[in-house]
């Protein structure tokens, strides 16, 4: 699905990132993530899909404090230390703030 995402600017958290063979607790964790990222206060969407190991995550944020809050949030944190024993080879995160967005979606 394609976040639903207010005008611009508002925040992007682009998580990059290469599996291993472990996938013990990995839907789970990842479901868990999704919920819990979604109660946090500024939180706009999300957006993920993955190929043939390589998973590309986008999560949308009003403010940079919000980004903060939800990286300090004490169980994100746990299962992010979690993803890199266990199962992620490597991974990257970048932080860009969104200027311009457009599109447009046939079916509306």
């Amino acid at each position: 699905m394609i976040a639903a995402t207010p005008e611009p600017p508002y925040y992007v958290v682009i998580f990059t990132s290469v599996r291993t063979a472990v996938d013990a607790g990995y839907a789970e964790a990842a479901q868990r993530m999704l919920e819990l990222a979604a109660q946090q206060p500024g939180f706009l969407g999300v957006e993920s899909a993955r190929s043939d190991g390589l998973g590309i995550t986008l999560s949308y944020w009003q403010s940079e404090e919000a980004i903060r809050a939800w990286r300090e949030h004490a169980e994100h944190s746990a299962v992010r230390e979690r993803g890199r024993a266990e199962w992620y080879a490597a991974c990257t995160t970048r932080v860009a703030k969104v200027e311009r967005a457009y599109g447009f979606d046939r079916s509306a």
